[in-house]
């Protein structure tokens, strides 16, 4: 791909970021759960944005993951127990623009099966 080419992908995922979270928020009661997928890793982290606090994440790194669908499941139930030591049952969630597919989607169906509810 040329640089205009992934310019213009870049600035089309942030126009889709921006278009998300003009409609979605976190609180304390229900904190948004921010996705990020790159070539090699995914974090999620969730986000009470009232007072601009992360209160829990996860980073395939860390758990010696990768970005692919097998392990975007394993990180998902590392957040679930994460967010569920937290007292957070019930969350909003945010795919930063990225399309609901893949990794996204197993990360989110793997949230799902942890009895994490959106």
């Amino acid at each position: 791909m040329t640089g205009k080419t992934l310019k213009n992908k870049s600035a089309k995922r942030l126009q889709r970021k921006r278009r998300i979270r003009s409609k979605i928020s976190g609180c304390a009661s229900l904190p948004r759960v921010s996705i990020f997928r790159s070539n090699r890793y995914i974090s999620a982290q969730a986000i009470n944005d009232e007072a601009a606090v992360t209160l829990a994440a996860v980073h395939s790194k860390t758990l010696g993951l990768k970005a692919n669908k097998a392990d975007a499941e394993k990180a998902a139930a590392v957040f679930a127990k994460t967010l569920k030591d937290a007292g957070i049952n019930e969350v909003t969630f945010d795919r930063n623009g990225f399309l609901y597919h893949g990794v996204v989607k197993a990360f989110a169906e793997a949230l799902r099966a942890n009895e994490i509810k959106f």
